[in-house]
C-alpha cells in the first residue's frame, strides 16, 4: 500500500476520537468512546468505525528503522550513517529520526572555516523529507535506507 502525507491511519482516528470525546465532554455534552469513533470515521468518508479500521493502516510508515543504514543529504551533503532513534510524532504523520553519520558532514558553505556534524537529529515526513529547509528552499534531510 502507498502511502502520502495525507494518509490517514487508524491511530489517528483514535486520537481525533479521543479529542472529540474530551471536546464534548468540556461543552457538557459527554459522547461515548464509541459514538466518538463514530464520528470521526464518518468525518473522514467511511460508513462507520468498523469498515474504517478494516480499511486503515496502524500507523503510516517510517521512513527508516532504528538499527538500519540510511543514505541521503543533510544541508546539501551526501552521508550515509546509522539511524540510532526513530520517534513517531503526536500528528502520527511526521518522525524525529537521529543519524550517526559514517564521515562528519560539513555544514558550512565557507571556504574559510568547517563545522562537521557527525550526529544530527531532523524531523521528516513519512517520505523521508525533512520540513525544515534551508534559505534557498533545500529541505535539511533528504532519507532513505540504504
Amino acid at each position: 500500500m502507498a502511502f502520502s502525507l495525507d494518509m490517514t491511519s487508524a491511530a489517528t482516528l483514535k486520537a481525533e476520537a479521543k479529542a472529540l470525546r474530551q471536546e464534548h465532554a468540556r461543552a457538557g455534552n459527554p459522547i461515548s468512546h464509541g459514538a466518538a469513533l463514530e464520528m470521526s470515521a464518518k468525518a473522514h468518508g467511511y460508513r462507520d468505525w468498523n469498515t474504517a479500521r478494516a480499511l486503515l493502516p496502524e500507523r503510516v510508515s517510517a521512513p527508516v528503522q532504528v538499527g538500519s543504514r540510511a543514505k541521503g543529504t543533510y544541508l546539501g551533503h551526501p552521508f550515509r550513517g546509522l539511524v540510532i532513534g526513530v520517534n513517531l510524532m503526536a500528528d502520527m504523520q511526521h518522525y524525529q529520526v537521529t543519524v550517526k553519520f559514517d564521515d562528519p558532514v560539513d555544514v558550512v558553505k565557507s571556504e574559510h572555516f568547517s563545522a562537521l556534524r557527525q550526529r544530527v537529529t531532523a524531523t521528516v515526513d513519512i517520505r523521508g523529507v525533512s520540513l525544515a529547509t534551508t534559505s534557498d528552499g533545500e529541505p535539511h534531510m533528504r532519507i532513505t535506507r540504504e
